[in-house]
């Protein structure tokens, strides 16, 4: 098993950015494709990045393409999404996930290891 922590969300004027971070301890942390998803009120959750065991390949819902970028540091345990121009629409509780296979997948189901979320509001 993996367990995961989130830190770094908090409330930022539009146009601002945030850099969100994820601790990963148990398992080997480079066994694991690492996901970020958001989940807004009322909302389904949502994938939002998606990065391979080695960090070579990435992946982006087209929301946030250009805005987000995830990366990993495998001698750290930890993953991050750095989240520049916000905008009122990015609000939203953001959650870290791992899930032990090789592909990159979209579906909030495929990942069976969940952080416990950390907010972050932007305002207009």
């Amino acid at each position: 098993q993996v367990q995961l922590v989130e830190s770094g969300g908090g409330l930022v004027q539009a146009g601002g950015s945030l850099r969100l971070s994820c601790a990963a301890s148990g398992r080997t942390f480079s066994m694991y494709v690492m996901g970020w998803f958001r989940q807004a009120p009322g909302k389904e959750r949502e994938f939002v990045a998606g990065i391979s065991k080695s960090g070579a390949y990435t992946s982006y819902a087209d929301s946030v393409k250009g805005r987000f970028t995830i990366s990993r540091d495998n001698a750290k345990n930890t993953v991050t999404l750095q989240i520049n121009s916000l905008i009122p629409e990015d609000t939203a509780v953001y959650y870290c996930a791992a899930r032990s296979s090789t592909l990159v997948t979209t579906s909030s189901t495929s990942y069976g290891y969940w952080g416990q979320g950390t907010q972050v509001t932007v305002s207009s």
